[in-house]
């Protein structure tokens, strides 16, 4: 049965994209959506130079996939950061890598356009994960309470610094970053996909080699020493790839929040805690997730809903459902 299941979320993102592909102000049927994709990709006939091709293959095509991705690596950071530091509260957002890297961007708009985007993200970023880090282990071991508030005192700290970026700085880019702090897919295309794409992949990547040392990681800091893991330099690896991919996805669309702890959640009730299913499973089920959340915010209304707004409205009530539970249906007691 675990097998089936399993199945069903990998191919998820497959499906939620086809029907993401064919819904929006301009319908198109499936079927002619299914004959544009493959006369794109094996040319085995034409379908003419028409509106239909533009709006399937240059505006939602590259839409999709950028959700994918997005998704796929806030997921991916979220099992990940819950499994070394044994806490099921905890995900890029509650840890302030998001604010951290949103920092990092909106300086980068504002006033340093001469250092790439997707650096600035993930020097901060990185910044934001190893504060709340220390903070939390000033007191020895790290409990779960002490992590959970030392992310929200880092995630307000860098929030405070974009807000004092967005006060001085010029009127004409406020517009922009107000809108791109929202988190939306609204600009994507081709050229956007080409140089997010290597990033991520290159931070989810890691993660996905190394994912049978979360389970030994989540076992504890004394029994993983015990098996001979080097805990110290495992963690600060796994912490490092998950900055890199939350900092890509987060230059790329702007802050969005609660993915990486509902889908991790979510696909652990699903297929149990082993990391070595976890873990890719959780990324196609995040992947899928974002492009459900986007196709929601661009056809609920006539104009584009930031999706941070619509995976926002979902988690918080996740967050509370989760605290209530405490985790011991997911995790055990």
């Amino acid at each position: 049965m675990k097998s089936y299941r399993g199945l069903v979320i990998a191919i998820s993102p497959i499906l939620v994209g086809w029907v993401a592909l064919f819904l929006g102000a301009y319908h198109i049927s499936p079927f002619f959506v299914l004959k544009i994709l493959v006369n794109e990709i094996l040319h085995i006939y034409k379908v003419g130079d028409i509106p239909e091709k533009t709006i399937v293959w240059d505006i939602r095509l590259p839409r999709v996939i950028m959700a994918f991705f997005v998704g796929a690596s806030l997921s991916s950071a979220g099992v990940t950061l819950q499994a070394i530091f044994r806490n099921p509260l905890v995900d890029p957002f509650i840890l302030g890598i998001s604010a951290g890297a949103a920092f990092g961007c909106a300086i980068t708009i504002g006033f340093l356009e001469i250092f790439p985007i997707q650096f600035m993200a993930f020097v901060f970023a990185l910044l934001a994960v190893l504060l709340a880090y220390f903070v939390a282990r000033t007191q020895g071991e790290i409990s779960r309470l002490p992590l959970v508030l030392s992310g929200v005192i880092v995630s307000a700290f860098f929030q405070a610094l974009v807000s004092i970026v967005k006060f001085i700085v010029d009127p004409h880019r406020l517009q922009s970053i107000v809108y791109w702090l929202m988190g939306s897919f609204s600009l994507s295309d081709w050229q956007t996909v080409k140089w997010v794409l290597p990033g991520i992949i290159l931070g989810i990547f890691p993660l996905l080699l190394m994912r049978w040392r979360l389970n030994v990681l989540s076992m504890g800091e004394e029994e993983a020493k015990m098996l001979g893991i080097n805990v110290a330099r495992e963690r600060a690896l796994f912490i490092v790839f998950s900055a890199l991919a939350v900092a890509i996805a987060t230059s790329a669309c702007g802050i969005i929040g609660w993915v990486g702890l509902m889908v991790p959640h979510l696909i652990r009730m699903i297929v149990g805690p082993d990391h070595k299913v976890l873990l890719p499973l959780s990324l196609c089920g995040g992947g899928a997730f974002m492009i459900a959340a986007d196709t929601l915010s661009r056809t609920i209304t006539n104009f584009d809903i930031p999706v941070g707004i619509i995976t926002a409205l979902t988690g918080a009530p996740f967050f509370i459902y989760l605290m209530k539970r405490g985790g011991k249906e997911a995790w055990g007691k």
